[in-house]
């Protein structure tokens, strides 16, 4: 079979697929990308492999998957381009800074704190071959970290809690932890992937800080200039749509250039992109639906092919159940006690807590740079996809149980 039709069914696999899975889960409750994660592990060896070997091994050749990798990266430069131009502070964030700092530092460190203390019974069996210790526990603490601001902005928004206290301090918050989460994945991905040890991770940093003068001192007011002359319905030509995407895919070869990942310079670029709710709307009809209906799942359907079932043969399902405790108590009581710390009740604390729980396809992302890098091998990267997706199916329930279903209109304006 040549590599174009077999493109094209493999392509129609995974889509259906995705959009299947999707369907399920909205359903049952939950947000579709929930599903089409679960895709994923549905299309990988675990599932579709085990059920019918000799059509998956035809279907997903390797001489095949340099094609699929190819446009799952662009997929993710385009998705990581939309959040960095939606990650904006909310409405009413100023009143709320010091709440949600307390929430968005505690809701990284007490999850990276476990994440650390559980390395030292991951690692020796887990890590590949020649990753020491420190890259390793510090990776697991960034994955451990990790709050999907997109996913809970979803979750926010289905139960009409966007514009609520308790909504804007868990958006808030999250945006200040991905930061936080960000930043420490560069730099363990700078001193893993540098050969001239920290000499080298000093040269990337340096790379990423000149990059970053760049964008927020020179791309910043440029094309807030070239969208005020030629787009000020918010509407850009399609001449300067062409711009902004040259701007993302430049920015993301730098990062890759730099020994970093390209969804970095694809984030970097959308943020320094002016606030306007007209532009981020017309970003989403013309870049995140074509990134998320049909680029997205085919980095799902790659996630999945890299899952193997060994990784809860022997003393694998507990090393799973460990991962999963420090993910959800981390969050739970970092989240929890920050937003004590600021005032908040318990129940409105433990939902907050609950919110920042939320991991979904920014964990991905983050298990992708790490696969990617070689700080992780199958085995553990199935393992952090069943807890991302288990993390992202409980924060519903537990906003639930936590918040209840109909959010007070007193409290909510409070």
């Amino acid at each position: 079979m040549s590599h174009t039709p077999l493109l094209l069914l493999q392509l129609v696999v995974i889509l259906a697929t995705a959009r299947a899975c999707g369907w399920l889960l909205r359903h049952v409750g939950q947000p579709a990308v929930i599903g089409e994660m679960a895709a994923g592990i549905v299309l990988g060896p675990i599932v579709f492999g085990a059920a019918f070997p000799g059509f998956h091994a035809a279907l997903f050749a390797q001489d095949s998957l340099p094609a699929l990798s190819s446009l799952s990266t662009l997929g993710l430069v385009l998705f990581m381009f939309i959040v960095g131009a939606e990650l904006r502070a909310p409405d009413g964030v100023r009143a709320q800074l010091k709440a949600a700092g307390a929430v968005g530092v505690l809701g990284v460190l007490a999850p990276m704190a476990l994440g650390i203390g559980i390395s030292p019974w991951l690692h020796p069996t887990l890590a590949p071959a020649g990753v020491g210790f420190w890259p390793f526990a510090l990776f697991m603490a960034t994955a451990m970290s990790i709050t999907a601001f997109p996913v809970m902005a979803r979750i926010l928004k289905d139960r009409g809690m966007t514009q609520t206290r308790l909504g804007r301090l868990a958006l808030s918050s999250a945006a200040i932890a991905d930061v936080f989460a960000w930043i420490m994945l560069a730099f363990v991905v700078a001193l893993i992937g540098s050969d001239e040890g920290y000499a080298g991770v000093a040269m990337t940093t340096l790379g990423l800080l000149v990059l970053c003068v760049l964008v927020f001192g020179a791309l910043k007011p440029l094309y807030a200039h070239l969208l005020r002359r030629h787009a000020p319905e918010g509407r850009p030509s399609l001449m300067l749509l062409a711009a902004m995407l040259v701007g993302a895919l430049a920015c993301a070869a730098l990062t890759e250039w730099l020994g970093l990942h390209a969804v970095f310079g694809a984030f970097l670029f959308g943020a320094c992109l002016p606030r306007d709710d007209r532009l981020l709307r017309y970003l989403s009809e013309r870049v995140e639906y074509l990134a998320i209906v049909l680029l997205m799942p085919i980095f799902f359907a790659l996630a999945g092919l890299n899952t193997t079932a060994d990784a809860f043969a022997g003393a694998g399902l507990g090393a799973l159940l460990l991962i999963l405790g420090a993910a959800v108590l981390g969050k739970l009581a970092g989240g929890a006690l920050g937003a004590r710390v600021a005032g908040y009740g318990w129940r409105d604390s433990l939902a907050t807590g609950s919110l920042m729980n939320a991991r979904g396809l920014m964990e991905l992302i983050v298990m992708k740079v790490g696969l990617d890098a070689g700080l992780i091998g199958p085995e553990l990267f199935t393992m952090l996809l069943v807890m991302a997706i288990l993390t992202t199916v409980m924060t519903g329930p537990l906003l639930i149980l936590f918040a209840g279903r109909v959010v007070d209109p007193l409290r909510a304006q409070a």
